[in-house]
């Protein structure tokens, strides 16, 4: 190779040379669209009724009839469980004998009474003519004082003797439990045979609830806990892959922390890393009986939202003090960077209310040029 060619070769690779330096970054870019942006607080809940109550023995015995099982409808006064009555029964039978029998001294209490009466009259009458011994006057005074005393000691026996069947006879219709709201069957912890004592506690024997509305106990982090309040937007979907959304809106926040004042059956107890969590409710409409009591629910509370707006990636926007900066790359392929006013946004993308137009490139991340020395053959 002559002396002239390897110099047009060296000038060659100095001009691919000092191109290459002088190559500029790459960008990538996304259209601006318009689209919906939302700000949400997400968070996990549990399904409940909104209203349940639990059925229990307020008297000892054993189960003879259990006339419900779990997922039966009942109807207000319907007949649930019917405990052996024996004992309350005897109870009830002799304290109506007792009561009988006090009767029985009255009636003797009050003919001696009258008797006594009659008998100090007659004294009175005989005294004011000086007809008989004033000792005898007050012998019938006082034989009158004390037969009255015996019918009034009588007639409060009787009095507490009535309290007390009464009490007994109520105890008696305890052994037939009825229902005491409309609703559903949800639980039996009781079984026919099985005897209950009902000494120191209500032994709970099932529970009937309302399912045609749930309530979304929902455990809402300290960290979030301020942006959630009452009468906001709520969605949530349920496991199990149907994409079904419900809508809501937050009834209430409890003001104390999970766990100081025990949630429903503690099922929403804190966890053990003592992450500290509040309980947002919200009630949904269930008469589909799509939802069950359980459930795990994964809930939205919407904070903010903005529809058909101008929508760009998070990623394409930095702050600068208190100005939020974009670049966009023109149709020319220069970058001109803007200020954005922003409104709704969220982890994903933001709305921007001024400093783009749809369809403009705005630029999410830039590359470096390559590195090394083009390819190319002699």
């Amino acid at each position: 190779m002559t002396l002239a060619a390897l110099a047009s070769l060296a000038a060659v690779l100095g001009v691919l040379a000092w191109s290459w330096a002088q190559a500029g970054p790459e960008y990538d870019t996304v259209a601006v669209t318009r689209g919906d942006v939302e700000a949400s607080v997400v968070a996990v809940g549990k399904l409940q009724p909104r209203r349940f109550v639990d059925v229990g023995a307020q008297v000892s015995g054993q189960i003879q009839h259990l006339h419900v099982q779990p997922g039966d409808t009942v109807k207000k006064g319907q007949l649930l469980v019917e405990i052996d009555p024996s004992v309350q029964k005897a109870t009830v039978d002799a304290g109506r004998a007792a009561l009988s029998g006090l009767r029985a001294q009255l009636a003797e209490q009050q003919a001696q009474h009258a008797l006594t009466l009659r008998q100090a009259q007659r004294q009175r009458a005989l005294d004011a003519g000086g007809a008989t011994r004033t000792e005898d006057v007050d012998i019938a005074e006082a034989a009158l004082a004390q037969a009255a005393a015996r019918v009034a000691h009588i007639q409060a026996q009787i009095t507490q003797n009535v309290a007390t069947v009464q009490a007994d006879e109520v105890r008696l219709g305890y052994t037939r439990i009825y229902a005491p709201m409309d609703g559903t069957v949800v639980n039996v912890e009781a079984r026919e045979g099985q005897t209950l004592n009902a000494t120191y506690q209500t032994p709970a024997i099932l529970r009937i609830a309302d399912l045609s509305v749930m309530t979304v106990w929902t455990e809402v982090s300290e960290a979030e806990v301020r942006k959630v309040r009452a009468g906001m937007p709520v969605y949530f979907s349920t496991l199990g892959g149907d994409q079904r959304r419900w809508q809501a809106q937050v009834r209430q926040v409890l003001p104390a922390p999970s766990g100081e004042g025990k949630s429903l059956d503690s099922a929403l107890a804190p966890s053990s890393n003592k992450v500290v969590v509040y309980m947002a409710l919200f009630d949904v409409d269930n008469r589909d009986g799509a939802l069950m009591p359980q459930m795990t629910a994964q809930v939205h509370f919407v904070v903010a939202a903005a529809r058909d707006v101008l929508v760009v990636p998070l990623a394409a926007v930095r702050k600068d003090k208190e100005r939020l900066l974009a670049r966009i790359r023109l149709p020319d392929g220069r970058i001109e960077e803007r200020e954005l006013r922003a409104g709704v946004r969220n982890r994903i993308s933001v709305e921007v209310q001024q400093g783009v137009q749809a369809g403009e490139q705005i630029v999410i991340a830039e590359k470096p040029g390559r590195r090394g020395l083009p390819r190319f053959q002699l």
